[in-house]
């Protein structure tokens, strides 16, 4: 296949897909999406992605720990995470795993995650310094990841912010090359019946 196929082959970008986990369950849970076990989160990363290579697709969250003083919900919530765990890995998405430090950090119904936002920081960067991806396309709504995103911007890399379109992180869209807003729809479609 001479020129043509050479030609639209270079004009593909390598894309690097990050998935904020705790970020995105709850953007799944606000549009009524329980299910998350059979979500396509590896449907929405390639579509994400468009006519560009997907390099690599990671999900990052905090691991729930078992916790004496409750064993019978942390036994639930654990095994229903393992369960979210094995249907990412089948579909072939990376597993970054932070920590939940329980009920040290719990307030009210929440557990915060420790390690997760830092994690997703080094990857961006070591990529961006290692010429990994030529586009990073972040599913997060937390702007802790601010330096980071102009570090990898000033290393001549694309960061692009994907939302939910009724929800925006301004914070995020100020700062990144560019941003998509999704609407309920485009979530729904990945959703497995």
């Amino acid at each position: 296949m001479g020129k043509n196929s050479k030609n639209v082959k270079s004009n593909k970008k390598r894309v690097f897909v990050a998935f904020d986990g705790s970020n995105f369950y709850h953007l799944l849970s606000s549009i009524q999406i329980r299910n998350t076990l059979e979500y396509d989160y590896m449907g929405i990363a390639k579509w994400l992605s468009g006519e560009h290579y997907l390099v690599k697709a990671n999900y990052y969250v905090g691991v729930i720990r078992y916790d004496s003083r409750n064993p019978a919900k942390s036994k639930k919530m654990i095994s229903a995470q393992q369960k979210i765990f094995s249907s990412l890995r089948k579909q072939k998405i990376n597993l970054i795993k932070g920590y939940i430090l329980s009920y040290i950090l719990k307030s009210g119904n929440s557990f915060h995650e420790k390690g997760v936002d830092v994690k997703i920081a080094v990857d961006m960067l070591v990529g961006a310094y290692e010429d990994k991806f030529d586009v990073l396309i972040l599913i997060s709504y937390d702007t802790d990841l601010l330096p980071a995103i102009e570090k990898v911007i000033d290393l001549g890399k694309e960061v692009e912010y994907v939302g939910l379109r009724r929800r925006p992180s301004y914070g995020l869209i100020n700062k990144v090359s560019k941003s998509r807003l999704l609407t309920n729809n485009d979530i729904e479609k990945f959703t497995k019946i």
